[in-house]
């Protein structure tokens, strides 16, 4: 097991970061595929399609092929979703990491390094919902490599984020994550974090019954009150 540390983000890192972002979320496509796959209504939608399809032209197999059909199209969507998303992020506040998260107030960017290398990150800063603003921070952006998983580096960085907020006052931490990222869910359950919501990112999400799944933390002890 390498050794890490966990230090704040540094101007050398941005094109580390950014590449580590960007392969985290683009290895659950294939698993967002299956995903929409197993849905009922999915399975539904191919099977009429077959039906319609084999008794309009009275070929099965121009019934397969209409399937095989859809198969690609549905797997070209999903990955348009997860590229797009990951595109937002690099021209948003990824494209400037020291204005959205080193200058901001109450917000901050680590990173996990080992054996000289970027191999974790993590955010923090004022939630979106503006109803959660002055009583919680969101955690945004955690990533680890898949060559340094199951070494306790992703449960270090939540960690940074908890006391972060904690020391600032705050009464919780909030983030979101997607249905798919399973080992997430319970990396953040077992933080503390517990399920509050669900919802679609899109309407491309909705027609691909794509979920995202919103947490929250709440903090015991505050010490301050947070500002305002």
């Amino acid at each position: 097991m390498a050794s890490y540390r966990i230090r704040q983000y540094r101007d050398q890192d941005y094109d580390a970061v950014r590449t580590l972002f960007a392969r985290g979320i683009l290895e659950h496509t294939p698993a967002g595929y299956r995903y929409v796959l197993r849905s009922a209504r999915a399975k539904l939608e191919l099977l009429v399609l077959f039906v319609a399809v084999r008794a309009a032209a009275g070929y099965w197999v121009l019934g397969l092929g209409a399937v095989a059909l859809a198969l690609a199209a549905t797997w070209l969507l999903v990955r348009s979703f997860s590229t797009s998303y990951v595109h937002q992020a690099l021209s948003t506040d990824l494209h400037d990491i020291p204005a959205s998260y080193l200058r901001a107030p109450d917000s901050c960017f680590w990173v996990a390094e080992a054996e000289g290398a970027v191999v974790g990150m993590v955010a923090v800063a004022p939630p979106q919902d503006l109803a959660e603003r002055g009583v919680a921070l969101e955690l945004k952006r955690m990533s680890v490599s898949k060559d340094y998983r199951g070494q306790g580096i992703s449960k270090a960085l939540c960690g940074e984020v908890l006391r972060f907020a904690r020391a600032r006052g705050y009464r919780a931490v909030v983030l979101s994550t997607s249905m798919v990222q399973v080992a997430a869910q319970r990396l953040y359950e077992g933080q503390g974090f517990r399920k509050v919501g669900t919802f679609s990112p899109s309407l491309l999400g909705s027609l691909l019954c794509f979920q995202v799944f919103h947490y929250r933390c709440d903090l015991p002890g505050r010490t301050a009150a947070p500002p305002h």
